[in-house]
C-alpha cells in the first residue's frame, strides 16, 4: 500500500477492498492488514482480482473517489467512477490543448526534455560503471551535444522542429548504443533502431520492451481519466495510442533500453532464445518471453526515489504516478508537467 498525491496504490496480490465507517479496510487471507481514512482521498489504484465490497464502491461514487482496477501485470481492467463530473472537463482540456499545436508544443517540450536528459545520464552512468569497457571520450562529448539539444529543446515552441530535435538526439545516443552491450558480442549487436519488422535480436528485445511499456502507459493514463489515443507531440492516429507514446519517451531509455541491456548483459537471454522468419524478422520464441516477462515483473517491483515526489517507489508505480501528474498540470494543478529525470 502506498499513498501517492492523495491516491492510494494497493499492489499487493489478493488484498479485498472493504468500507468501515469512512475509512477504507485491506484484508488478505481475512486479515486486515491496513486501514485509511477516505476523506482525503481522490483515486484508489488496486492491482489483483479480488476486488471491492459493493458498500465501498458506492461511498467513493458519491463522494467522486474513482477505484480503477488493473491486473497484477499492470492491464487497465475497468474503472468505477460516479456521476460524470470532472473526468468530462479533464477530456476536454486534453482535446482543446492537442487541437492548438503551439499549446502541444509547450508540453512536448517536457517529454522531449526527460527523454534526452534520461538518454545523457545513461551514458554519464556508463562512462562511471566501466570506464575502462567503453570509450569515455566518446560517450562524454555526446552527453555534451545531448545537454545542448536540451537547450534547443526549450526555446523551441514549434513542433516539427521538436520531433527534428528528438530524432538528432535520438540518433546521437543510438550511435552509442552498441558499446553499451558488453557480453555476448557476436551474437548481440546494434546498428540501427528496426523496428517493422525487428531484423536483429537486439531490435527484437527493443520492440518487445516498448510494446510492453506502451501498454502500461496506455493503461495508467486510462487510470487517471486520460485518453491514452489523444497525443500532442503525436498526433492523432486511428488506433495508435498517441498520448501514451508521448508520455513514454521520456521513459524508453531508463525503463526499456536499461532492462534490455541488463538481459544481454547478464547472459538472461542468450542466442537460442531467438527465431528469424522467412521475411527476415527476428522474434524471440515462446519460453524467451516467458523468462523476458518474468524479468520484466521483478524489475517493476524495484525501488527508486521518484525524483519530483522524492517518495521511494516501484518502478511498475512510474507511468502511473506521470499519468497522474500529467492529468494534475491538465487540471490546472501544477505550473508545468515535470518529465520523470533519472540520475
Amino acid at each position: 500500500m502506498k499513498k501517492l498525491l492523495n491516491t492510494l496504490y494497493i499492489t499487493q496480490p489478493d488484498v479485498y477492498l472493504s468500507l468501515d465507517g469512512d475509512n477504507i479496510v485491506l484484508a488478505k487471507e481475512h486479515k486486515v492488514i491496513g486501514r485509511l481514512p477516505l476523506h482525503n482521498l481522490e483515486s484508489i489504484i488496486t492491482f489483483g482480482y479480488t476486488g471491492a465490497s459493493p458498500a465501498l464502491m458506492g461511498y467513493c461514487a458519491e463522494r467522486n473517489i474513482s477505484i480503477v482496477f488493473f491486473t497484477m501485470n499492470g492491464r487497465f481492467l475497468a474503472r468505477v467512477i460516479g456521476k460524470s463530473k470532472g473526468n468530462v472537463i479533464l477530456r476536454k482540456k486534453q482535446y482543446r490543448l492537442s487541437d492548438r499545436e503551439d499549446l502541444s508544443a509547450k508540453i512536448a517540450q517536457n517529454f522531449i526534455v526527460g527523454k534526452i536528459f534520461n538518454h545523457k545520464w545513461i551514458l554519464e552512468r556508463m562512462t562511471r560503471d566501466y570506464p575502462l569497457r567503453v570509450d569515455v571520450p566518446l560517450f562524454k562529448k555526446t552527453s555534451r551535444d545531448l545537454s545542448s539539444v536540451i537547450r534547443e529543446v526549450r526555446q523551441c515552441y514549434d513542433l516539427d522542429r521538436l520531433r527534428g530535435l528528438e530524432g538528432q538526439a535520438a540518433t546521437s545516443y543510438y550511435q552509442l548504443f552498441d558499446n553499451m552491450i558488453l557480453q555476448q558480442k557476436t551474437d548481440f549487436y546494434f546498428k540501427m533502431r528496426s523496428r517493422r519488422p525487428p531484423t536483429d535480436n537486439v531490435n527484437a528485445l527493443l520492440s518487445f520492451a516498448y510494446t510492453l511499456l506502451s501498454n502500461d502507459m496506455a493503461s495508467a493514463l486510462e487510470g487517471v481519466g486520460l485518453d491514452a489515443y489523444v497525443g500532442f507531440m503525436h498526433r492523432d492516429r486511428p488506433g495508435r495510442a498517441s498520448l501514451a507514446l508521448d508520455v513514454m519517451e521520456e521513459l524508453r531509455g531508463i525503463y526499456a533500453d536499461r532492462f534490455v541491456l541488463s538481459l544481454i548483459n547478464r547472459k538472461i537471454i542468450q542466442q537460442d532464445d531467438f527465431l528469424k522468419k522467412e521475411n527476415g524478422a527476428v522474434i524471440m520464441n515462446e519460453e524467451s518471453r516467458r523468462h523476458f516477462l518474468s524479468a520484466w515483473q521483478k524489475r517493476k517491483d524495484e525501488k527508486i526515489t521518484h525524483p519530483f515526489l522524492g517518495e521511494k517507489i516501484s518502478w511498475g508505480l512510474i507511468p502511473h504516478v506521470q499519468a497522474l501528474l500529467l492529468a494534475r498540470f491538465l487540471r490546472g494543478d501544477l505550473d508545468e508537467y515535470p518529465p520523470f529525470l533519472w540520475k
